[in-house]
Parts: C-alpha cells; sequence; structure tokens
C-alpha cells in the first residue's frame, strides 16, 4: 500500500485532526506500507524536524514500518508527466511522485487524507487506467 502525507502527519502528531482515524486505519492494515521521497520530505516540513513527531517518524521508518520507493530517471520524467497531465488540478511532486509509484509497482490502493486529488488520478498500469482506493 501507497502512503501519502497526511497519514504520516497525523500519525505521528496527536493534535492533528485525523490522528484517531489513520492511527485506527493504520491497525487494519496487512501489507508492507511504501512511500517515496518527495512525501517523507513534506513529512518531516509539517511534522517541524525537532519535533517529537519527527523523531518517531524517523524510528518508524528506521524500524522498517515504512519502505521507500526511488525516483530513478525514468520514473521522474513521468512523475514531471503526470504534473503536466494534471497541471488544471493542480498535481505537485509528492502526488506526482506516488501515482509513479503506483504505476511502477502496480499498486493502487493508498493510505490518504485527500480523497479528492486520489479520486481524480488515475494510474496507467499496463494498458488500463485504474483508479485509486483511497484508506481510511
Amino acid at each position: 500500500m501507497l502512503v501519502d502525507t497526511g497519514p504520516l502527519v497525523a500519525l505521528f502528531d496527536p493534535r492533528d485532526d485525523a490522528y484517531d482515524r489513520c492511527r485506527e486505519a493504520l491497525q487494519g492494515i496487512r501489507g508492507p506500507l511504501v512511500s517515496t521521497v518527495p512525501i517523507l520530505t513534506e513529512a518531516f516540513h509539517l511534522l517541524d524536524p525537532a519535533s517529537r513527531g519527527s523523531l518517531a517518524l524517523q524510528e518508524f521508518i528506521a524500524r522498517g514500518g515504512l519502505s521507500m520507493w526511488f525516483l530513478d530517471d525514468l520514473a521522474l520524467a513521468r512523475a514531471f508527466e503526470l504534473m503536466r497531465r494534471y497541471a488544471d488540478h493542480p498535481m505537485d511532486l509528492a502526488d506526482a511522485s506516488l501515482v509513479a509509484a503506483a504505476e511502477a509497482l502496480r499498486v493502487t490502493t493508498v493510505f490518504t487524507v485527500d480523497r479528492r486529488d486520489f479520486a481524480t488520478y488515475r494510474a496507467r498500469v499496463g494498458r488500463s487506467w485504474r483508479r485509486f482506493e483511497t484508506l481510511p
């Protein structure tokens, strides 16, 4: 399952409005969690690098709670292509990196609090365009 910025912030900041909802959803997730560096960049920015939440997120990643899918040159070019395609929305690099990851990993389930954006996006998996399933 892919993980967006919102849950990473909510899970490690008890003051976040989505904290309880994301904690409950995380308990029901059985498969591996995967995200991208642009998502982590946003999450650490929003958590404040010196906060307890930032340290807890670092520990979560170090313990294997979240793995990274890295953008190579081809994936970065795809992310930029997606940003142009959804320019009227608009799509930022973090979201584009998740859609590129979805296409490469053939996974269209995303843990996000931003259902509106992911209801709009489609991932090209094989020859078809797939909608995203969002949690929680």
